[in-house]
Formats: structure tokens, sequence, C-alpha cells
């Protein structure tokens, strides 16, 4: 059974979808390919509550924090391999479709990695938005390019801050790709 909370963020509600072992959807309102709405807090979900808590944790500046969590998207196997490589994106961090699609050893296939991107069904959870413009422009994100500006900026002043205050970066939760 898959159940559904939502959640308030400092960019607009995220709808956040788990069956009882993992989180399967995390959507922005009006996001391309979000499924159709269900009821809210259908049923008290362990995974969906430590999903609110992580959430937490990454606005106030811990951002490997959404890491730790169980995560099961179901995808093509490209859209798997391509959600694997943006989850080992570090925080701050950007790459550009066509070096993503490199990193893959898929150099010629820029545009299927940008729809595998497009098409990742868990926001934040797994970081589509650090994937930017060869140019370095905010191109495309499912959940609107202000959000994919609010988040690369929240990361970086977060990141900045936590250099300028300990001389290293965070520590990041370690991949799940």
């Amino acid at each position: 059974m898959i159940t559904t909370r939502i959640v308030a963020t400092p960019i607009g509600p995220l709808h956040l979808y788990a069956t009882d072992r993992a989180l399967v959807g995390a959507y922005f309102e009006g996001q391309r390919f979000a499924p159709p709405s269900i009821a809210n807090d259908v049923a008290p979900s362990p995974i969906l509550g430590r999903a609110a808590e992580l959430l937490d944790r990454y606005f106030a500046g811990y951002l490997g924090a959404v890491l730790e969590l169980p995560t099961a998207a179901a995808g093509t196997e490209l859209e798997r391999a391509v959600w694997r490589a943006l989850v080992a994106i570090p925080a701050g961090a950007t790459r550009s479709y066509g070096g993503l699609a490199a990193e893959l050893g898929r150099p010629r296939a820029s545009r299927a990695i940008g729809r595998a991107n497009g098409k990742n069904p868990l926001s934040i959870f797994v970081p589509c938005h650090r994937v930017i413009g060869a140019d370095g422009s905010l191109t495309g994100y499912a959940g609107g390019v202000d959000r994919k500006r609010w988040l690369l900026d929240h990361e970086r002043k977060t990141c900045v801050i936590a250099v300028a205050t300990s001389g290293s970066m965070p520590k990041m939760a370690a991949s799940r790709a």
C-alpha cells in the first residue's frame, strides 16, 4: 500500500509517497510527472515521518540528511542509472547534462540523460536540481526553475558557511548508489 503525506518546505508543499519499506515519490505541487494526488496521511507511516524529519534537517543545513532514507524509485535501467549518478553529485556542486552523460559512459546521450533526470520521482532526496546546462544556465527542473535556483543557493550558502566556520565541507551521508 502506498501512503502519502504533504510536508511544508520553504519552497512549497512537497507530496511524499512511501511503501512500508521506502520512499517512492517526492513531488512539489504542480511538478511534471507527479502522480494524481491521493488523500494526505492515508495511514501512519514511519518512512513518511522519517522523510519529513530529514527534510527539516536538510533545510536547516544538514545537506546529507536526505541521503539517510531508503528509496525505491521505479524506472527504466537508464533512469535508475541516472538517478544513482545524481546521488553522487556533492551538495553545493553541479554537473551539466553532457558531463553527466559522459560520467555514465554515454557522451552522446545528454538529451536522454536530461529526460531521465526530469523524470526523477524523488525531488531533493535524489538531487536532480544539481544538473544544469552546459553554459551554466538553470535549464529544466520538473519542480520549476525558481525552486531549482533556491535549492542550489541553499546548498552553496550552507557549504560556504560550513567551510568558513570549520575549514571543511559539511559531512554527507554515504551514497545509496
